[in-house]
């Protein structure tokens, strides 16, 4: 398969201190790859850093053919790379329409009759402000304005945060379905069962190193991994 984001012991970090420490790994086209691990392990700084939001303090990030760690987080937008922040983000005074159409960007698939599509709790709510949405519209709004821009890597972090479990299994039943059409995500997450349905592949971040890498069955499966690293008593 065709690698499409090259990790080469990359770091980042907002003080002197690094919080990602020399992270290597490969994300193959059309590939969902999980990054999984407590709160302040470092993944979402690590998104934030291949967005160029926070700074790259050593290493290299190649995506296709460029290393994108120099870059300016509008330059790595527009090589095809969008961010699902945590959080949502979304603009609460703009309506459902105004939020998508502002992001669209590029000549791909991605057209806001097919986002609304994906989404036709979107479409009934299209002239709606941002901030009369629920959470889980919100959140498939966010989605969907990152689809705007046409990408070729998605970077989603925690969707599924703070939502009730049947919009959970909706957020892993879309990522499913964007996975189908092509689109390579890198997907930080907190909830293991989602990410596990979902990825390809999953590393395990603690204190800003990988500990764990492996295919969402065999974390399953280890029990001292998943106590140790994530929280997850063990069933034994």
């Amino acid at each position: 398969m065709t690698t499409l984001l090259e990790l080469d012991r990359f770091s980042a970090a907002y003080g002197e201190v690094p919080v990602v420490r020399e992270v290597s790994f490969a994300l193959a086209q059309g590939e969902i790859m999980a990054l999984l691990g407590r709160n302040g392990m470092g993944k979402t700084t690590l998104l934030r850093g291949l967005m160029g939001l926070t700074p790259v303090r050593g290493g290299r990030a190649t995506f296709g053919n460029n290393d994108i760690v120099a870059q300016s987080t509008e330059d790595i937008a527009h090589a095809g790379i969008a961010y699902v922040p945590a959080g949502r983000e979304i603009f609460g005074t703009l309506s459902v329409r105004e939020n998508l159409v502002m992001c669209a960007r590029g000549e791909g698939g991605w057209t806001l009759e097919r986002v609304l599509a994906l989404f036709p709790r979107l479409a009934e709510r299209i002239n709606h402000g941002g901030r009369q949405l629920s959470g889980g519209e919100q959140q498939m709004l966010a989605i969907g304005r990152a689809l705007m821009s046409n990408p070729t890597l998605l970077l989603m972090d925690e969707p599924t945060e703070g939502l009730a479990p049947l919009l959970v299994r909706e957020v892993g039943r879309i990522i499913a379905e964007l996975k189908r059409a092509g689109l390579s995500i890198l997907l930080v997450e907190q909830n293991l069962p989602m990410a596990a349905s979902v990825a390809d592949r999953v590393h395990v971040l603690n204190r800003g190193q990988i500990v764990y890498s492996g295919r969402p069955a065999e974390l399953l499966a280890d029990e001292d991994v998943k106590s140790r690293y994530l929280g997850v008593a063990s069933t034994a």
